[in-house]
């Protein structure tokens, strides 16, 4: 089971400086200063970060994948938004800190918290994010198409109804960001947390 979710059946939150449609790829330019965060440590919230979202079916499983070329700057960053409302989302995907890029989560309720690790060999790779939901939780992988699947967060992701899911983008620090999506589907759920999905692209 899988489906192609096209790129015009979501909407942003926020409008990025521009999108372009390139085969079936979607190349976005991020806004400066976009982000997503709330209040822990840094004590400021952000919500002007650029998420591209769409229902998310009860009964599927969201993969985003994206080429990681052209990060470069202090919290670059893309990947799968989670999303069920301002101050209650998961955002999840590579993110380049001290220069490094490291795939990592931010979960927020109310407060954000953030976890990471770095992955230096995926610079230049296609990588795929995925995110399944279990009981009260959502397991969140990721890989690249010369990597096999990690288990990058299992978090709490409550099923009440009217969550959406998409890709995302940022750029806290810096104009001229650009990131190439080349997917977005839905696909069967997750076995279990010790099965790896299937590889699809």
């Amino acid at each position: 089971m899988s489906r192609v979710i096209v790129w015009n059946e979501g909407n942003w939150t926020t409008e990025p400086v521009a999108y372009r449609q390139e085969g079936e790829g979607l190349v976005v330019e991020a806004l400066k200063g976009s982000d997503y965060w709330q209040k822990t440590m840094y004590g400021f919230e952000h919500d002007n970060g650029h998420a591209l979202l769409a229902p998310w079916k009860e009964n599927e499983a969201i993969e985003i994948s994206f080429e990681l070329k052209g990060f470069t700057e202090l919290y670059d960053q893309a990947g799968i938004m989670l999303w069920q409302g301002r101050t209650s989302w998961i955002k999840a995907g590579i993110e380049i800190n001290d220069g490094v890029p490291h795939i990592g989560a931010v979960v927020t309720d109310t407060y954000s918290d953030w976890s990471l690790s770095p992955v230096p060999e995926w610079m230049g790779e296609l990588v795929t994010i995925r995110a399944s939901r279990s009981q009260d939780a959502v397991i969140i992988r990721a890989r690249t198409q010369n990597h096999p699947w990690r288990t990058i967060r299992v978090a709490r992701f409550l099923n009440e109804g009217g969550q959406q899911a998409g890709p995302f983008l940022c750029a806290p620090t810096r104009a001229g960001l650009e990131v190439a999506f080349t997917r977005w589907a839905g696909t069967a759920p997750d076995e279990d947390i010790h099965i790896d999905p299937p590889v699809s692209d």
